[in-house]
């Protein structure tokens, strides 16, 4: 009954949400604040009635916000249901292999290697630099690609490219290729790469309400590109579902992005506590990768990831450990508030 490639399907293992207890919850990179008090008075006053209709299929009005908030037209943005799915449509649309395989580096996000599985495309996986950067001239190097693909802070690590470095890939790569670049942890310190969407035609900036605006429930993401690649996302989101964004997420969306002002706050406090957080761990002797991200990637000489992760979690504590050869060793830990970091410094003082 189940088709061949069906049956060859490895899918993506997100973080655990357990059920079993209470948990201090810093497996899922989640925003340890809540949403804008705007989106709350929204939610209070939505019309329900608004929910018979079929939502903006082009989800105009949000793209418009997204639009002034990132100083470009509308035409150079996308929006779906997640930037998940903005992702799988840009593998769909982008990356093939009639013209090379796809690079990713070696230790990144974990959805890429299944959209490669999904979709058929060869991926190749090039090696990170020896002090845990997405190392350009190795992909630079690589002959044969269809693409490029990488977060900007990479993702578990945490560690983030300046712009120019990003602006030398382009420089160099050939401009008939896609490089997309995932920006979902950018808001926490990173230099966003939108700026050069302007002098490079095939460079796709992919992002997420769900990180530094607190919105991981609604499942909202969106892209940032020339007008071309957007032009292609449509196609193919036109292609599988015309309503991917419902008229309560369009709305949510568009409330949220307007309180700039309440979400820089809230990242202010989160890179004050992945500072102090990071200080305290070094101070007990782990090593600390250095984070643009709300997670840091850490480990101590010594002990296995695996045992770390086990041991907070006995004690109520989730971290995400990636039980892979090269960085086996090391644990994510979400940066939640000041008083929760002190917690997780005061259980790894006890138990390591």
């Amino acid at each position: 009954m189940l088709s061949d490639r069906m049956k060859k399907l490895k899918p993506y293992v997100p973080g655990e949400q357990p059920r079993d207890q209470r948990y201090l919850k810093l497996n899922t990179n989640e925003n340890a604040y809540p949403p804008s008090s705007r989106v709350e008075t929204l939610l209070r006053d939505f019309d329900i009635e608004q929910l018979r209709r079929y939502p903006d299929p082009a989800s105009k009005r949000l793209r418009r916000k997204i639009a002034e908030r990132y100083h470009v037209r509308m035409e150079n943005v996308f929006v779906s249901n997640g930037s998940d799915e903005v992702l799988s449509f840009a593998f769909y649309a982008f990356f093939d292999n009639t013209k090379g395989t796809l690079l990713i580096p070696e230790f990144t996000y974990s959805f890429y290697p299944v959209y490669c599985d999904f979709y058929g495309i060869e991926c190749r996986k090039v090696p990170l630099s020896s002090d845990f950067l997405v190392d350009i001239d190795a992909l630079l190097t690589a002959k044969g690609s269809s693409g490029i693909i990488f977060p900007n802070p990479n993702a578990p690590t945490g560690v983030s490219l300046p712009r120019d470095r990003i602006a030398y890939l382009l420089d160099n790569y050939p401009s008939d290729r896609a490089v997309v670049i995932d920006e979902a942890y950018i808001d926490f310190g990173g230099q966003s790469a939108i700026p050069l969407i302007q002098d490079y035609r095939n460079l796709l900036i992919v992002n997420t309400f769900s990180k530094s605006m607190s919105l991981a429930g609604i499942r909202l993401g969106f892209a940032i590109g020339d007008e071309g690649l957007i032009d292609a996302l449509f196609r193919v989101k036109d292609s599988f579902n015309s309503y991917p964004v419902d008229t309560l997420a369009q709305l949510i969306g568009e409330t949220a992005i307007s309180d700039e002002a309440y979400y820089r706050s809230v990242r202010e406090k989160i890179i004050a506590a992945r500072r102090y957080f990071a200080a305290g761990l070094e101070g007990l002797g782990w090593k600390v990768l250095p984070s643009d991200a709300n997670f840091l990637f850490a480990g101590k000489e010594g002990i296995p990831g695996e045992e770390i992760y086990q041991k907070l979690r006995q004690r109520g504590i989730l971290v995400r450990h990636f039980n892979i050869e090269g960085i086996r060793a090391f644990v994510r830990i979400t940066i939640g508030t000041m008083e929760e970091m002190d917690r997780v410094l005061a259980e790894v003082n006890k138990i390591f």
